[in-house]
């Protein structure tokens, strides 16, 4: 079964990419080949059902909950952690405006599904976790809570989890794109690379032979063990340092409270603690001096082949007829989400951002709507060259923003919190934290007016 799952995968995303080349339109819209791939994939499991066995499609959709795994596990190994203080000048004004979208996801669906969606479409009570799992977290976070979706008792989440984030994905690029057109006429960026501006290969995504970058260094000789097999092996021990991590808050939990009938780790997934492990691990091979051998360039494409395989696998096993049980409730917190996070870009970012509020809004955007990726994206289309401070601000940020966020350690606690705590407390305590955090844009936005009247008089 797993030959045959692996062959399934492999070409459907080979087909995916030969799509992608053959169809220009799907090029200018950026689609990945992942999305193409699992799209075919949904088609050929709902529309030809007889040609699969029903335990291969069971065995594809427990790809992504793996694959999230590895994705989280290399964020942090071979990185060069810079100094906090540095992390915060740079990046404090792009992590207040991530935060912001974040929190500010929570607050529209939990108050959506609470005031809207649960008495009038009778939606499930956790229906609100879903516009921050799937814009901000995407396929993967949706694939790594599985478990906790079946754990608490709500299976259908996982459908539509994934429809949130596969619709997030292609708004995140489509609207994008039409954000940066925008921004190029008004004058707000210079620097746009579009579509027709590149040549043949960098449409169809194809490096030219002379272009081609390296996919990481070799940081050990192969007569002792393959480079990338030593890498593969760094990411299953912070997977199982995770692992150990999550059984050991689970006892601890059991130990603590055995009288107790909350249990918030019961359900509480693994990949935020497999980015744990990746950090114990880099921290231990500073600490020992081999920290050199760790190459960031090798994890990163192994997070980018796992990655594609988990979107590849998460799309083609949607649950149309859930999809379609829930639709009204879905096409709610989706309009809801894109209507906020346009309103983060055009009216929040020039005044919080003192320099390319563009550019640095712009990449926020890609990634509260459709992952990290997406925002990468955007930000190459206004700044190739990385010529402004959005690309190093962005990276910055990140080191802060996704321990919690997008799929971190928040993302996960909310979920098993509401089963305990419901969406009232949930919706309460979302608020405080979008209240600190407009509180700390509205000072530094007070900051920029006062230093630009002072530069004016």
């Amino acid at each position: 079964m797993a030959i045959t799952v692996f062959c399934l995968l492999s070409l459907l995303l080979f087909a995916g990419k030969i799509i992608r080349v053959a169809l220009p339109v799907l090029q200018k819209c950026y689609l990945p080949s992942s999305v193409i791939g699992g799209v075919i994939g949904l088609v050929l499991f709902q529309c030809f059902p007889q040609f699969f066995k029903p335990e291969m499609i069971q065995t594809v959709s427990k790809v992504p909950g793996f694959m999230i795994n590895i994705v989280f596990a290399t964020l942090f190994l071979g990185v060069a952690t810079p100094p906090l203080k540095k992390v915060f000048q740079t990046a404090f004004p792009q992590l207040c405006f991530g935060q912001i979208m974040a929190w500010g996801q929570y607050v529209i669906g939990f108050a959506a599904a609470g005031f809207v969606l649960i008495p009038f479409f009778g939606a499930h009570e956790a229906f609100g976790n879903l516009l921050e799992i799937g814009f901000q977290g995407g396929h993967g976070t949706v694939g790594g809570m599985s478990e906790s979706f079946r754990a608490l008792g709500w299976e259908d989440g996982i459908a539509l989890g994934y429809t949130v984030a596969t619709v997030g994905m292609i708004l995140g690029v489509v609207v994008g794109m039409m954000l940066v057109n925008w921004a190029g006429r008004k004058g707000y960026v210079k620097n746009i690379r579009t579509f027709d501006s590149q040549n043949k290969l960098q449409q169809l995504g194809i490096y030219h032979s002379a272009e081609r970058p390296s996919a990481g260094w070799q940081t050990v000789y192969c007569d002792s063990i393959d480079s990338l097999a030593w890498h593969i092996s760094l990411v299953g021990l912070a997977v199982l340092c995770g692992y150990g991590i999550l059984q050991g808050l689970r006892g601890l939990e059991i130990l603590c409270f055995p009288e107790s009938s909350m249990r918030i780790f019961k359900g509480f997934p693994l990949f935020p603690l497999c980015m744990i492990g990746g950090l114990l691990i880099q921290k231990f091979a500073g600490m020992v001096k081999v920290d050199s051998l760790v190459d960031h360039g090798q994890m990163q494409r192994l997070a980018g082949a796992a990655l594609d395989f988990l979107v590849l696998s998460a799309m083609a096993t949607i649950k149309i007829s859930v999809v379609a049980a829930n639709w009204q409730s879905l096409l709610v917190i989706i309009v809801l989400g894109l209507l906020f996070s346009l309103f983060m870009v055009i009216y929040v970012a020039p005044r919080l951002f003192k320099e390319s509020w563009f550019e640095c809004a712009i990449a926020d955007f890609g990634q509260a709507l459709g992952v990290t990726a997406t925002g990468l994206l955007l930000l190459r289309a206004v700044d190739p060259e990385s010529k402004t401070c959005a690309t190093q601000a962005f990276g910055y940020k990140q080191l802060l923003h996704e321990p919690f966020m997008g799929g971190g350690l928040w993302t996960a606690m909310a979920f098993t919190l509401l089963f305990q705590l419901g969406w009232k407390i949930m919706l309460g305590i979302s608020l405080g934290a979008l209240f600190i955090w407009v509180t700390f844009a509205v000072i530094i936005c007070r900051k920029n007016r006062k230093n630009a009247s002072g530069a004016n008089s």
